[in-house]
């Protein structure tokens, strides 16, 4: 297959296809066959066509869990949705950068009309949903950042009072809850309410220099990735021993850097390589280092693909590791540093800038 391909059109399923899909366990069967063809289709000199397709099948199969859901509330006795409610998503699928594997990062925007069964419904809708979801394939969130928790299920109103609650709260837990929820995406339902959902959230954090610079103290912690001779450091001990943690050490410190300056900025994307492209539009604070940025994303994002993977009944697992043998190609090598040593440049840049807003604040 060849770079300029659509992947899109090298799926053999389409939506029409999906809508014959009666229960999750053929979702699941659905997801192995497109996921395959996926990886088999998978060339590394379009990593963004390719992450772009990976995405889109994730976002088809989560739309059609949630109609399997509606379902099977009707089916159950619940009846349909009393109230119109939106069905959204955080994290990598809030950024569209969801991998072959993927968990749960999810929730639920329940309209404000009045109806007397709308919050046992959508209780029992929550915890139906996060259930059809596992049993196609997304394991459930460790940190319980799904639809089936109160937390994460709420009215129009009520998560209005939540994201005041958390802007309000200075401490690292809220300040973590706002981060996650920056990561947001429509995926099904009413998209007015995940609309009037995001402009609560963006004029709540514009002009609030306080908030920035809480969000920002979370966004430095960062895995040390060069030692003092600029270095590539790998894992020392364990299982990944010699290998290098793409995750945590090149990908998700681009994330977070670019999240904190999109905020920063007014940016409202939620795709971290958006975020980018539109602080280069805007020509915002640390340019020198953001368009390099982007390109050493793209890296991140190619490298992830290599990462070790395993396969458990039918669905890919990753470590995000890449294997010491990868770090042994030359070219491939070089690549990972040249990136590695911009991370550390725009890490700095921010903890600069983390310690000039605290000077500020005493």
């Amino acid at each position: 297959m060849k770079p300029t391909d659509s992947y899109a059109d090298y799926l053999l399923t389409s939506q029409e296809d999906l809508s014959q899909i009666r229960s999750p366990q053929a979702l699941r069967e659905r997801r192995v066959m497109m996921q395959r063809q996926l990886w088999e289709a998978y060339d590394s000199r379009d990593v963004l066509g390719w992450n772009a397709s990976v995405n889109d099948m994730h976002d088809r199969l989560m739309k059609h869990a949630v109609g399997l859901c509606e379902h099977e509330m009707e089916e159950a006795g619940f009846g349909l949705p009393p109230v119109s409610y939106a069905f959204v998503v955080f994290g990598s699928a809030g950024r569209r950068e969801q991998t072959l594997w993927s968990d749960q990062d999810n929730g639920l925007i329940v309209s404000d009309v009045e109806h007397a069964d709308k919050e046992t419904y959508f209780a029992e809708f929550g915890r139906r949903l996060t259930d059809i979801l596992e049993a196609a394939g997304y394991e459930k969130c460790e940190g319980k950042v799904m639809c089936s928790e109160p937390r994460w299920r709420r009215t129009s109103t009520q998560w209005a009072q939540q994201l005041e609650e958390w802007r309000s709260d200075l401490s690292w837990e809220p300040v973590r809850y706002l981060i996650i929820a920056s990561d947001f995406r429509w995926i099904a339902g009413d998209p007015k309410l995940a609309e009037a959902w995001k402009r609560t959230f963006y004029d709540g954090l514009r002009g609030n220099a306080e908030l920035h610079a809480a969000i920002l103290r979370n966004t430095v912690r960062h895995k040390k990735t060069l030692n003092v001779l600029g270095q590539v450091m790998t894992e020392r001990f364990g299982d990944n021993a010699g290998d290098f943690d793409v995750k945590y050490g090149m990908y998700i410190p681009l994330v977070n850097a670019a999240r904190f300056m999109a905020l920063q900025h007014d940016v409202e994307e939620s795709s971290t390589l958006r975020r980018m492209q539109r602080l280069i539009q805007l020509e915002a604070a640390s340019l020198p280092l953001i368009e390099p940025a982007y390109e050493a994303f793209l890296t991140a994002l190619r490298l992830r693909s290599m990462t070790e993977m395993v396969e458990r009944d039918g669905l890919l697992q990753s470590s995000g590791y890449l294997p010491n043998a990868e770090l042994k190609k030359k070219e491939q090598f070089y690549e990972l540093r040249d990136s590695l040593v911009l991370v550390r440049k725009l890490h700095r840049v921010l903890q600069r800038q983390l310690r000039f807003a605290e000077r500020r604040r005493v």
